[in-house]
């Protein structure tokens, strides 16, 4: 059963998330009709999120939501928390470990079908979300050829991996908006753009403001508060992109902080498969919902009817135009 999660921007667009359904066990649509039917739900209770929810396909997209792999900064921020304040690990780059979650998360991707259907990739730019991006989304090994360059080069960020090839593979397309909670943490502070561009040749860093980072600072570190906001206006920028299923790898505490500004209106259990914090590699499919007429792309799929044209009055409309005349017909 989908379960709305809403969330009225105050700036832009209302939107809501859903949890995406399994589909290890699907039920049967004639006992999923019939369980419907014995439910004591009035339309009131569905409509105000107590029950299933309907919208049409075009206003929704799919966002596949994935934490990177484990970084080195993890290791020892899991002994001690003050090691997230070591200049060592500026940009902190995968664990040997991470790239074996990474291998892990690519096989199931590509087991389940999702490598296939995915349109875009949004990566936060950083060392250790854009590696674990190219390794689970990007091609095969990469093979020198003057018409493709590779997502990564071999050996980025001292990984000793082999080059990763953007053929075959959707576009990759850095973000800022979905960095890691700023400031203070050396882990979170990203390098130049231009370095970038030599290690991921194949991912798009044009939407980066400047070449260096301007947006971390040593002795400022983001709210809570802020970095939802952050969040928020990452999902509402998704309305401007043209594609219907996004991979999005970006970083716990981004995550962690915007989902929490969803659900508050559902049960505690929906809210807590939502919001809960991602585990390293962990990826989670969400089902955003434009509610408020913001996207205005038409539907792919939807079909007209009545082609060729003809008499086609609906038994309910007649029935209602039947109730209408009545008084004035003489029927009863």
């Amino acid at each position: 059963m989908l379960t709305a999660i809403n969330l009225t921007s105050p700036t832009c667009c209302s939107i809501s998330l859903f949890s995406s359904p399994s589909s290890k066990s699907p039920s049967p649509p004639r006992a999923r009709v019939s369980a419907l039917c014995r439910s004591s739900l009035s339309v009131a209770d569905m409509d105000s999120g107590a029950g299933p929810s309907l919208f049409p396909l075009h206003r929704c997209k799919t966002l596949h939501l994935v934490r990177h792999a484990q970084g080195i900064h993890n290791v020892d921020g899991d002994k001690n928390y003050k090691a997230y304040l070591s200049p060592e690990f500026f940009d902190a780059q995968l664990t040997h470990l991470g790239w074996q979650q990474v291998d892990n998360l690519r096989k199931h991707v590509h087991a389940c079908g999702l490598a296939k259907r995915v349109e875009l990739v949004i990566t936060s730019p950083l060392l250790r979300t854009m590696q674990t991006a190219v390794g689970v989304f990007g091609g095969e090994g990469y093979k020198d050829r003057m018409d493709v360059l590779p997502l990564m080069v071999a050996n980025a960020g001292e990984c000793n991996r082999s080059a990763i090839s953007s053929l075959d593979s959707p576009p990759f397309l850095a973000v800022e908006l979905c960095r890691e909670h700023l400031g203070v943490h050396p882990c979170d502070k990203r390098r130049s753009i231009s370095d970038y561009q030599f290690l991921f040749p194949a991912i798009d860093f044009s939407l980066a403001k400047s070449d260096e980072d301007i947006l971390w600072k040593a002795n400022v570190r983001e709210t809570k508060e802020e970095v939802a906001a952050r969040g928020l206006k990452f999902m509402n920028w998704l309305w401007t992109r043209k594609e219907k299923e996004i991979a999005i790898v970006t970083h716990s505490g981004f995550l962690f902080h915007t989902l929490n500004a969803f659900g508050n209106d559902c049960h505690p259990l929906v809210k807590t498969e939502i919001c809960k914090h991602f585990a390293n590699c962990e990826l989670r499919s969400m089902i955003i919902v434009d509610r408020s007429m913001a996207g205005s792309d038409s539907s792919t799929t939807n079909y007209p009817g009545k082609i060729p044209p003809g008499l086609d009055l609906p038994s309910d409309i007649a029935d209602g135009k039947l109730e209408n005349e009545a008084p004035n017909s003489g029927l009863t």
